[in-house]
């Protein structure tokens, strides 16, 4: 973009797409703001303008990545209906897909260390996106009886904790890892052990 952008009023949106791309070929510490104008197109004066720091302009993309993240999980939700088992599996699979997508974002809300507290903006949106999760949780564990029934923010926090682990470890090369089975696979398999272990799919053997 050229710098006649800001005075059409895109520059904002330009640096966060600099920063996405600068991201993920460097990492969210191994850029700096002038770096951002430069692949923006604009003078780093101009930056200033918009974001305080690079911190806060990383946080702009993850607020974005959350909107982007909320809405994926919302369709997976959606297309899993009527069946609540179909809808969590969904959810679960989401997660990967979204990582996959837009490493980017992805980058930006997980592996930069900005809270999602950082901002009201951000918490707000991130908490929707956690809450789609929880929906399908809390669906599906009314199929659990009341006695056996784990708290939905916990049976949501393990998936989210299960897809996050394989997406870290094996479907974004975490340096020294390998596994012998696709990271589709793995998470697959460990959402059915998981779900078989509370009653919830038919034991396989």
């Amino acid at each position: 973009m050229s710098k006649r952008g800001y005075h059409h009023g895109n520059l904002r949106q330009a640096l966060v797409d600099a920063a996405l791309q600068l991201i993920e070929q460097k990492g969210p510490t191994g850029f700096t703001l002038s770096e951002a104008a430069k692949t923006a197109g604009v003078t780093p004066a101009a930056v200033y303008r918009h974001f305080a720091g690079r911190e806060d302009l990383i946080a702009e993309a993850a607020r974005q990545g959350y909107e982007i993240f909320a809405d994926v999980m919302q369709f997976a939700y959606d297309s899993g209906q009527p069946s609540a088992l179909a809808a969590f599996a969904a959810t679960g699979r989401a997660y990967m897909a979204f990582a996959r997508k837009h490493p980017g974002h992805y980058i930006a809300m997980f592996e930069s260390g900005i809270s999602v507290n950082r901002t009201p903006e951000l918490a707000l949106i991130a908490t929707r996106a956690r809450g789609v999760m929880e929906k399908a949780a809390t669906d599906l564990s009314q199929h659990i009886p009341a006695d056996k029934r784990p708290p939905a923010a916990m049976f949501s926090a393990h998936i989210w904790a299960m897809s996050h682990g394989v997406v870290e470890l094996f479907a974004r090369n975490s340096p020294g890892t390998q596994s012998p089975f696709e990271a589709d696979a793995l998470l697959e398999s460990g959402i059915g052990i998981y779900l078989r272990g509370l009653g919830l799919i038919d034991p396989d053997f």
